[in-house]
Order: structure tokens, then sequence, then C-alpha cells
């Protein structure tokens, strides 16, 4: 046990959340040592806070001892970011899941950060509106977690990621004291964009405790389809003629040769052999209007050669393209014991430069790999699996994704489009920014966080 989380610190923190929302035993902790990826690190005790005041007290109880906090949400990370390489405390925000207020009229939802994401759809639908940024994770991830690492997702091409969304937040600060940024208006412009300072930061500047969300009217009209092509330069030269063609699919998702071939072989998918899938769809508020945007879309997939297209007909033959594409991940995860999955994003013009790139890093390091991701915004997934009790196969995976983010900021790309940069990035994060951004943002967390008690080891700050 670290000297700062010692019994006497382990009695106040039960005195704050209550003997039942806090926890040393080893059989709760050692879930807690995982998220998404493949980073472990077990703490030494877990919270379960169900008010922000409880959290200011915890972490003004955390400044005096100076022992490490993590925030968690549903642990769907894979980047390492809820993971507590520090030990110390873990905070877990799953039990303040109360939506507070929704207001069709300002086209707003306020919610408390353990709210899945699922459950405020199911929410917001009887009045006809979305929150359209939409992980793969949906089901289960938390807006909390969603906010705090800007998730994007398949609808990224059209309706962009999290940070679109966030018009305000309440914040623990690393000392206790809670903060308001933003406001509940559509437009502000009041001061330092703070509210886009703390979305994406990681939960290492603050302790994200209500978010007040944006949200859209549901589109009442959608097309879907897929097309396969026997050389994935002409799939990826189609996300580029598709987003130059006036029309912006709600969905634009690339699957590689390997990823079709894990669907067949392991979920059983009637697919065709091919070397690329595209499966994409359009959303409006007319038949009309989908129609003519899918006309577009198929235009395309004709002009780069596409071997077949097929055109959903019914709303369960959708729903069955999209339980296929929300499968990828834990489908090829089966391959190897251990996989690390990324989710390097370029400018579109780039996708098929950095689509041959992958497969020809990856293939001649001799690993099993799937890519598929959000082509439409330039984000893709390369998932790569391997055995981490082999030394020699660890090595080569380090080799093959340093390869990999080097191509991506080669051709302007960013490390990460959504799941953000938490442990797996930390190494690499000089690629992208130079030193001088790199101690700008050093201060910022020194300001935000003098005593590093928030989130420590997180983004190589």
């Amino acid at each position: 046990m670290s000297p700062e989380l010692n019994e006497a610190t382990k009695t106040a923190l039960k005195e704050i959340a209550g003997e039942d929302d806090f926890t040393d035993a080893l059989i709760d902790l050692v879930p807690y040592a995982y998220d998404a990826s493949d980073h472990d690190h077990r703490p030494e005790a877990a919270v379960w806070p169900r008010t922000a005041e409880q959290i200011s007290r915890i972490l003004r109880l955390a400044s005096e001892h100076r022992f490490p906090v993590t925030p968690r949400g549903a642990g769907t990370g894979l980047a390492g970011g809820a993971v507590p390489v520090r030990g110390g405390l873990l905070l877990d925000l799953c039990r303040m899941d109360r939506i507070i207020d929704i207001r069709i009229a300002d086209r707003l939802a306020v919610l408390q950060p353990g709210v899945v994401y699922a459950d405020l759809e199911r929410a917001l639908a009887p009045d006809g509106f979305f929150f359209p940024p939409d992980p793969s994770s949906s089901s289960v991830c938390t807006l909390g977690g969603n906010v705090a690492t800007n998730a994007g997702g398949i609808r990224g091409a059209k309706y962009g990621v999290t940070r679109d969304y966030v018009l305000g937040l309440e914040t623990v600060l690393a000392d206790g004291r809670i903060i308001r940024t933003g406001s509940g208006c559509i437009k502000s412009v009041s001061g330092y964009d703070l509210t886009r300072l703390l979305v994406g930061s990681e939960g290492t500047l603050g302790v994200i405790t209500e978010i007040t969300l944006r949200v859209h009217p549901k589109p009442s009209s959608y097309k879907t389809c897929l097309a396969f092509f026997g050389a994935i330069g002409d799939a990826g030269h189609v996300i580029i003629d598709t987003m130059s063609s006036g029309v912006i699919p709600s969905v634009m998702e690339l699957l590689d040769e390997n990823t079709i071939e894990v669907l067949r072989q392991q979920a059983k998918i009637d697919f065709p052999k091919a070397a690329a899938m595209i499966f994409a769809e359009v959303d409006g508020y007319t038949e009309a209007e989908t129609s003519f945007q899918m006309d577009r879309v198929t235009q395309a997939f004709r002009k780069n050669h596409a071997s077949a297209i097929q055109i959903a007909g019914t709303p369960r033959e959708v729903e069955t393209l999209w339980k296929v594409r929300k499968s990828i991940g834990s489908t090829a995860a089966r391959l190897r014991t251990n996989n690390v999955s990324e989710d390097v994003t370029v400018p579109v013009s780039k996708v098929p430069d950095l689509l041959v790139g992958i497969s020809r890093i990856v293939r001649d390091h001799g690993l099993p790999y799937v890519i598929f991701g959000h082509a439409g915004d330039g984000n893709l997934h390369p998932r790569i699996m391997y055995e981490r009790s082999d030394p020699d196969q660890a090595k080569r995976l380090n080799q093959a994704v340093e390869a990999i983010f080097r191509l991506t900021c080669q051709l302007g790309g960013t490390l990460s489009g959504e799941h953000g940069i938490g442990l797996a990035k930390a190494p690499y994060f000089g690629f992208e920014h130079g030193a001088a951004e790199i101690e700008l943002m050093r201060g910022i967390k020194r300001l935000f966080d003098p005593l590093h008690i928030l989130n420590p080891g997180k983004m190589g700050l």
C-alpha cells in the first residue's frame, strides 16, 4: 500500500462515500485494473460517488494526502485511459446515471456522466430526437467517458464527434473546486472556451459531473447499402469521390479483405470474397432526399469498379448490417489472446495511402490484422492480434504500431481520431506535436492539477 492511501485515508473515504460505496477488496479491484485496451494495473481502492459534492471532498482529500485518482466510466476505452497506472483510488462514476432534464425546445439534454449512451437515445426517441455520435460500444459506454475522450463513432463523417455537441459542463477540479463552463445556449463566445478544453482531456484536468448536450431531430428516412471491390485502392478512392460529390453520407465504413474473411469464417456471414467492402448509409427527412443521396453514392461505387452492390430493402436487413458492423472488433479479437486497436486518422484524400501503407506495414511484421473504420472522415481502425507472452510477437507488434503512427503523421494525420491518447499512444505523442506544443499542454496540466493527482501517466503529461 502506498503511504498516501493508508488506513486513515481509507476511513475518510468511507465517511465521504458511505460504507456501501467504497471498497478495497481484491475481488472488487481486479476488474478495475483493465479497460478495453491491452493495459492493466490494479488500484488500491475504489469509490462510487453519487454527487459532485462527494467528488469535491474526495479530491480535496486526495490533494491533501497526494494519492492519485483515476476517473472511470464503463471501461470501454481502447487507449488505457481508465487504467489506474499509478494505483491509488479508482473513481467509478457509473452510479451518477441520472438524466436531469431534456428540453426539446432548446434542443438540449442535461445529464450525469454515468448515463449510458443507449439510455439517452431511448429517452430522446419519443420526441423524435437523437444524439448523433454513435460509438460502437453505444449499448454500454457512458456519456462521461465519451466526453472525456471526445469519442466519435460511425456517423462521424456527417455529424462529427462528441465535442461538437457539448454545450456546457460541471467539473470538479483537483483542489475540490466545482466550476461550470459553457451554457445552455446554442451560441456562446463569452471568455476562453474552457468547455472545449475539458472535452477530450481524459480526466487529467478535472472530473466531469454534469453534461449539457446539444441534440438533433432524428431523420425519418434512411437508405443503407454495401459494395464490394477487387482492389483496396478502389475502395479508398470511393471515399474521396463520394465526399466530393455534394452529398455527405451519415455512414461511410470500410472493411478490408481480412475483416471480410474474419466475418465469413468466424461469424458465418455470407459475404463474397473481396479485397474491400464499403458499408454506407444516407439519411434525411424525405424519401426523395435519401434516394438522391444514395444515387450519388452508388455512382461512386460503379465509377470505382464495384464488383457487387447490395441495397438493404427492409428495416430488418438494415438492423442485421448494423449488428455485423458493430461486432467486427470482438469477432476479430478471437484470432489471438491479445490485440491492439488503433484509430489513426488522416485527411480524406489520404485514405487510400493510409490503407495501403497499414496493410504493407503489418504484413511485413508477420502478424494477423484487420482494417476497418470510419473512412468517410478518414478514421481507420487497424486491429493487430498477437500473443503478449511471446517476446518476439510483442516486439514486432510495437514496431508495427510505431511505423503506422509515423506513416499517419507523415500523411498529415493524427494519432487518435476518437479513442484518445491514454497510455497506448503516449510514447508517440511527439510524432504529432512539437516540443513547444507539448510544454504548453504540460503547463495547462500544472495549472489545473499542480500536484499531478488526476489520472496521472496519461497523454504523456
